[in-house]
């Protein structure tokens, strides 16, 4: 397969599973945003969404003040933000006209209606009326293009490619999550105390991490609910345990369970598999990467990263990942740097 080509397919699916990942994220917090809070929990929680996706800076650019309707506004509809839903889509089906040869005519209208539609969700006060009706319709028509992928694609190296990249794109978002929650609010593990700033050693940052991941069940218990929500995983949850939600199932669930969909671990056995699937004779370095970051997964257990520091083995996580995506782009697509 010609690499640019691969290049279209694996970024096509990487933009439809961002699509869906920024709607999932944005919905809960809409969600959970009627429940009773503080005003600075409110702008705590929105905030977060832009430091899971690296926006705070280029919001905080664009507007003086955070409110629920600017963030929404940014994250869905904004042309400038690269990673806002209509900019996903439109880039989604932008890399599908491309190599809309190497696809079949199912998933081709699919991307192709949905942008189409997109621009009519726009022109129209729908996303301000209801958005968690507009971010369910985002979600279904990823799911439609999954779908459609899986039983129409005949499972050459084009279908791999797409499911390489939405995969890929996964493991990234689900870590982000993970990371917001256990992490985020601490801002760098910094605290204020007595008014000078108090930089925590590692053996704290440490110790707060493992706090968390044992506190209260009855303690966040609506912030993990809408947590596992986020990633489809409460009914998951719910029949693995039995039980009361609680920080360090959450976190198991979503990084160590092979079972469960979006988990770090089940996101990588499906990288690595697929690129079996597409190896040439250049890339066994790269998958040798990816079969080290999918074992330190398969083989370690929750104390045990704790133990290590949730952030730190979370921060290595983002950062295997991109160099991951950096060389399967040198491997097997069109390099990022041209």
């Amino acid at each position: 397969m010609l690499s640019r080509t691969a290049d279209h397919l694996f970024w096509m699916s990487r933009y439809t599973e961002r699509a869906e990942n920024t709607a999932r994220m944005l919905d809960v917090h809409v969600q959970t945003g009627l429940l009773p809070q503080s005003v600075e929990d409110a702008e705590k929680g929105w905030r977060a969404i832009l430091g899971i996706s690296e926006l705070q800076q280029a919001f905080d650019k664009k507007y003086s003040v955070l409110t629920q309707k600017d963030v929404i506004d940014f994250m869905v509809r904004d042309p400038s933000n690269p990673s806002s839903i209509a900019s996903c889509l439109k880039q989604a089906r932008e890399n599908a006209r491309a190599v809309r040869g190497a696809l079949t005519t199912e998933a081709w209208e699919i991307q192709n209606a949905t942008w189409i539609k997109m621009q009519g969700y726009l022109q129209t006060d729908a996303l301000e009326q209801n958005p968690s009706e507009f971010f369910e319709w985002v979600k279904h028509r990823s799911h439609l293009s999954r779908g459609v992928t899986i039983g129409t694609m005949l499972k050459d190296e084009a279908f791999h490619f797409i499911r390489l990249g939405t995969f890929l794109e996964r493991a990234d978002n689900t870590a982000r999550i993970i990371d917001v929650k256990f992490h985020g609010a601490k801002e760098g593990a910094a605290y204020k105390k007595n008014g000078q700033q108090q930089v925590q050693s590692k053996e704290q940052q440490h110790a707060e991490e493992r706090k968390d991941a044992i506190a209260e069940p009855q303690v966040d218990f609506y912030y993990w609910a809408a947590i596992l929500r986020s990633v489809s995983g409460f009914e998951i949850y719910r029949k693995v345990y039995r039980d009361v939600i609680t920080p360090a199932r959450v976190a198991d669930l979503l990084i160590l369970r092979p079972d469960m969909p979006r988990s770090l671990l089940a996101c990588m056995e499906q990288v690595v598999g697929n690129l079996k699937h597409v190896r040439n004779d250049i890339s066994s370095d790269t998958e040798r990467f990816a079969g080290k970051l999918h074992a330190d997964l398969k083989f370690s257990n929750l104390d045990e990263i704790l133990d290590a520091g949730l952030h730190d083995y979370l921060t290595r996580f983002f950062e295997r990942v991109f160099e991951l995506g950096n060389r399967i782009s040198r491997d097997f697509l069109v390099p990022l740097n041209t």
